[in-house]
């Protein structure tokens, strides 16, 4: 699938089904997204992966009740086969801000989005105003200088309906050459 027919039909489903990649197949597609605007950082992030979808653990449930209450972004988290939480910890570093460092995770978060995409996956990306303690953090074993920065649910969408494609979006107003223009008239 090229990049801009993942772009385009890329979709947030709802109902998440097994399978799910396994810790190998994240690892490889963590890899290939981890080198978009990854800015010569150390990499501040890092992924905290809730399995046992069946059955989970008694810790595991608390994890992901704690995590569905500090996401809540509108809904609720969708039941799948894998979560993973993203974790910012940023490092000091006057060259690079904070706000830059979760910016540079996000944008790896979306080429992650796509790149699961592309292997027949389906993802949803929940956030909110996350504290950076609290108990999803303890649930988490989150260290202080750690913050939650999203759950991404991650499974095989249970539809049949093809791939549909999103229309282009209508740009041309957001889009400027600087120096603008005088004004005619």
């Amino acid at each position: 699938m090229d990049v801009m027919t993942a772009i385009l039909t890329r979709r947030s489903e709802q109902t998440l089904l097994a399978p799910a990649p396994g810790e190998e197949e994240f690892v490889y597609l963590l890899r290939g997204a981890a080198t978009f605007l990854d800015h010569g950082l150390p990499r501040p992030w890092r992924w905290i992966l809730l399995r046992g979808e069946d059955r989970p653990a008694p810790a595991e449930r608390v994890a992901r009740q704690a995590l569905a209450t500090a996401c809540p972004n509108g809904s609720a988290l969708p039941q799948a086969p894998l979560l993973a939480a993203l974790v910012l910890d940023p490092h000091a570093d006057p060259a690079v801000p904070e706000e830059e460092q979760e910016a540079a995770a996000n944008a790896m978060t979306h080429a992650l989005m796509l790149l699961l995409h592309s292997r027949g996956y389906s993802s949803l990306w929940r956030t909110g105003h996350l504290p950076a303690g609290g108990p999803a953090a303890a649930a988490l074993g989150l260290n202080r200088s750690e913050r939650l920065v999203g759950a991404l649910s991650i499974g095989t969408p249970d539809t049949g309906r093809p791939l549909a494609r999103r229309a282009l979006a209508d740009v041309e107003d957001r889009v400027s050459a600087f120096p603008s223009p005088a004004p005619t008239g």
